[in-house]
């Protein structure tokens, strides 16, 4: 079992920035991907970027350029570096992490809300 806390959402205006974070506990030795999801109101949840234990990275177009995503894999943590942000970023950001064992866990969600 796996256990997500995030932290980091809130407003901002268009152009600023936000960083947010995720913690993992409970089992976090067995994680292989972490990434971070959003869903904006009527929307289907899509991804945003997600990182490989390995390091390796993927972004979503939209994204891509403005956004960064880290870890710190002694923390058991992910990061997500959110530059330039636009209106339409606005939106429910969930964390998820995916174990060795093919297992999905989902952070509560924590909202960005982008003004213009």
């Amino acid at each position: 079992q796996v256990q997500l806390v995030e932290s980091g959402g809130g407003l901002v205006q268009a152009g600023g920035s936000l960083r947010l974070s995720c913690a993992a506990s409970g089992s976090p030795w067995n994680i292989n991907d972490m990434g971070w999801y959003r869903q904006a109101p009527e929307k289907e949840r899509e991804l945003v970027a997600v990182i490989k234990r390995a390091g390796s990275t993927n972004y979503a177009d939209s994204v891509t350029g403005r956004f960064t995503i880290s870890r710190d894999s002694a923390k058991n943590t992910v990061y997500l570096e959110m530059n330039s942000l636009k209106p339409e970023d606005t939106a429910v950001y969930y964390c998820n992490v995916r174990t060795v064992y093919m297992l999905s866990y989902w952070g509560q969600g924590t909202q960005v809300t982008v003004s213009s």
